[in-house]
């Protein structure tokens, strides 16, 4: 018998059905998450270092419409400094920290359920192993302890050991790595937040207030 017949599989019992069910779904939000965080993805210094070329030529409304454009949370910060260039450091920094946190919960958005796959599937695993154990036990019980009834429940509680286990370390992966992908866009949008602030209170200001004396 070939490991991956269906038959096979159905002997593990109705949480393999549930096991099932759970992988399809880690699958889903997985591909979703993975799709979601590289469209939001972007190389932040070079973005940063294309918004600055534009405003050393003092196109504000251009470098504007360039974020705008642009899919991601770096964009959605940068965007929100400019919007704001001509306020305090202490007004552009609340500015820049309020998109930041807006952006942060679509990061994070169904990471959770995916921890929750990974943290589940091992229960509904040990429920199946312990199903197919009580049926051993029943049939000793009932005295018609025959090789099929007792290979039933040891290959009940066998399958959906290992289903749990071949669900659960995948998703422990998947959230791993998804988790280490929103660390990575959380520290551009720090960067990029900190570094266009700079520019607008130091070089662009200064630029500015050149251009008038000129």
């Amino acid at each position: 018998m070939s490991v991956f017949d269906f038959s096979l599989f159905a002997e593990g019992g109705p949480m393999m059905w549930v096991l099932l069910v759970l992988g399809f779904l880690c699958l889903l939000l997985f591909l979703e998450r993975v799709l979601y965080l590289h469209r939001g993805q972007i190389k932040a210094a070079e973005f940063v270092d294309g918004i600055k070329n534009i405003l050393e030529k003092r196109r504000i409304v251009e470098a504007l419409t360039v974020c705008q454009e642009t899919p991601g949370p770096v964009a959605a910060v940068v965007k929100s400094a400019l919007l704001h260039a001509d306020d305090d450091a202490e007004a552009m920094r609340f500015h820049v920290q309020e998109a930041a946190v807006i952006e942060l919960p679509a990061l994070e958005r169904r990471l959770g359920s995916i921890a929750a796959v990974a943290q589940v599937a091992p229960l509904v695993g040990l429920l199946g192993t312990l199903l197919g154990m009580a049926t051993t036990f029943y049939a000793f019980e009932r005295d018609y302890a025959t090789v099929s009834a007792l290979s039933e429940g040891m290959w009940q509680a066998l399958l959906c050991s290992i289903g749990a286990l071949l669900l659960a370390i995948p998703a422990h992966l998947a959230h791993h790595f998804l988790t280490g992908r929103v660390r990575a866009i959380v520290r551009d949008i720090e960067w990029s937040g900190n570094e266009i602030m700079r520019y607008l209170l130091t070089d662009y200001r200064r630029a500015a207030a050149e251009g008038k004396k000129s």
